[in-house]
């Protein structure tokens, strides 16, 4: 019997250099969201359901446009991350930043309690990357044993500006052994690919995350754990984030995971600066074409 499996989906941020409400842009030939594709191809691809981690400030406006679309399709639950809500009970800082990735998983913690992937709203993943993802939580997760789907950089760029990417390495098992975050990867006319910030020189072939993962709910435990450590050095620091990636790798360290890399060929795609939007109208007019994403 196959095991169930959900999709989290980190949508309660709203993007700096965008400038707006990212997770519910109107965008193709459609007028949809990224998430309306997102959706599509992780329901294709086997997920029981889906979980939204959202504000709850702009709750009923997101619930109409996404929502709506995903309770036609698959079960849906709503999650929300608040500010007065932390690992371990911790007290609430007044602050307007939202505390990170790492709390918008937990967030959702009382709706999941079965194997689950983790994304970004606002990205377009591609229909292998959700395949490979839900096959690995249904065959092959455990409380032990973690994904993450990798991309290759190449696939990963934005022609409008730099991109931030954790750059991965595997070890000879294929589990993730590092993850070196590069703040401000950009191509060269010439096609080098260059980290800006410190001057290095990266493959095109590298395998990157987009903040893709494949969990069981132990990671919720991780989290807390962590978050107890993590909450007295920061709570004065009102910029401050507790992201996911960070957890992940103190879970390696610690020895208490080891996370399995989920290579996929898909072409990611994403909404990370206004010029961004043309680009992707056209990529999605190009799977309007081919009949590739039908009923949207």
């Amino acid at each position: 019997m196959k095991q169930k499996t959900t999709l989290l989906v980190m949508a309660a941020g709203m993007g700096s250099r965008f400038g707006s409400l990212k997770q519910i842009t109107p965008l193709g030939p459609c007028r949809k969201a990224i998430l309306h594709y997102t959706i599509y191809d992780a329901v294709q691809a086997g997920f029981d359901k889906i979980v939204f981690v959202i504000r709850e400030s702009f709750a009923e406006e997101f619930k109409n446009f996404v929502g709506k679309y995903a309770e036609g399709l698959v079960e849906t639950k709503y999650c929300y991350q608040s500010m007065d809500r932390l690992p371990g009970g911790m007290p609430p800082v007044e602050r307007e930043k939202p505390w990170g990735t790492a709390h918008a998983v937990w967030s959702a913690k009382d709706e999941i309690h079965e194997p689950f992937a983790a994304i970004n709203a606002d990205d377009f993943y591609g229909s292998d990357a959700f395949v490979k993802a839900h096959d690995f939580l249904a065959q092959e997760a455990t409380d032990r044993t973690f994904g993450l789907v990798g991309y290759r950089l190449a696939a990963t760029l934005s022609e409008n500006g730099t991109v931030s990417r954790g750059v991965c390495t595997s070890d000879a098992g294929g589990n993730l052994a590092t993850v070196t975050e590069r703040t401000k990867i950009a191509a060269s006319p010439d096609g080098t690919i260059r980290d800006e910030d410190s001057g290095v020189i990266l493959r095109p072939d590298e395998l990157v995350s987009m903040n893709f993962w494949a969990f069981t709910p132990r990671i919720f435990e991780e989290i807390e754990q962590q978050f107890a450590a993590f909450y007295p050095a920061n709570k004065d620091n009102l910029k401050s984030e507790f992201y996911i990636p960070k957890v992940v790798d103190e879970a390696i360290r610690s020895g208490a995971a080891t996370v399995r890399v989920l290579k996929t060929d898909a072409r990611w795609f994403g909404v990370t600066y206004r010029e961004d939007i043309p680009g992707v109208d056209a990529a999605l007019e190009a799977f309007h074409r081919e009949g590739k994403y039908p009923n949207l």
